[in-house]
C-alpha cells in the first residue's frame, strides 16, 4: 500500500510539474545589417523609381516558437536610388529625398520601427503590428511577415505598404495639390529581408 501512495504521490507531482514549469524564455537576436535590405519603391504618373535603404541596428525576440518583439532603427541618410544610372540626375533625386520635401534627414537622420503586437498565422507567417516613426511622427502599421529559423539565426521578410502622407510628407501628393501629370503616388512600399542572430 505505500508503495502505492509513493507511486501516486510520484506520478501527481511530476504531472503538477509540467503544468507549473515555465515556457522557454524569449531570446534576443540581433539584426546583422549587412546581412539585410531593405528595398523601396515610389510610383508617380510618369513612371517609378527604386533603390534601397539601410537599417542601422535592430533585434527580435524569440522563445523557440514564436517572435515576441522588436525594435529596428533605419539610417535615413543611406537612401540609395537603383534605377537612374546618370550620376547627376540619381544625385539630384537622392538629395530631394533627404531634404524637407521628403525625409528632412539632416534634423531626422534615422526612422524607427518598434512591434506591438505579434499573431501568429500559420506555419512560420505572422501578422505583425508596430509603431513606425518617420520625421518625428509615429502611426501604427500592421503588415504580414514570413519568419524562419535556420540554425542561430532568423530570416525574416516581410512587405510593407506606406501612406507618406500620414508622415506629412506632402510633396507632389495629388491629394493636397493640383500637380496634374507630375503627380506621386501617396504610397510607397518596402521589401524588407532581415538576418538576425544570437
Amino acid at each position: 500500500m505505500n508503495k502505492f501512495f509513493t507511486a501516486l504521490t510520484m506520478v501527481a507531482a511530476t504531472a503538477l510539474m509540467s503544468f507549473t514549469t515555465p515556457g522557454k524564455k524569449a531570446e534576443t537576436f540581433k539584426v546583422d545589417a549587412t546581412k539585410s535590405t531593405v528595398e523601396w519603391n515610389a510610383k508617380k504618373v510618369t513612371g517609378e523609381h527604386s533603390g534601397a535603404i539601410k537599417l542601422a541596428t535592430g533585434s527580435l525576440t524569440y522563445d523557440g516558437k514564436t517572435i515576441k518583439g522588436g525594435t529596428f532603427t533605419i539610417d535615413m541618410n543611406s537612401i540609395s536610388c537603383s534605377d537612374i544610372t546618370d550620376a547627376n540626375y540619381n544625385g539630384k533625386l537622392i538629395g530631394h529625398l533627404k531634404n524637407d520635401d521628403f525625409f528632412s534627414t539632416e534634423k531626422f537622420p534615422t526612422a524607427k520601427f518598434d512591434i506591438t503586437e505579434v499573431k501568429s498565422t500559420g506555419a512560420d507567417s505572422y501578422e505583425i503590428s508596430g509603431n513606425l516613426t518617420i520625421k518625428g511622427i509615429t502611426k501604427p502599421q500592421t503588415f504580414p511577415a514570413t519568419v524562419k529559423k535556420a540554425g542561430n539565426n532568423l530570416v525574416a521578410t516581410a512587405n510593407l505598404t506606406i501612406d507618406r502622407t500620414a508622415f506629412d510628407i506632402r510633396y507632389g501628393s495629388a491629394s493636397f495639390f493640383n500637380v496634374g501629370d507630375k503627380a506621386i503616388a501617396n504610397d510607397f512600399t518596402l521589401k524588407i529581408s532581415l538576418v538576425a542572430s544570437k
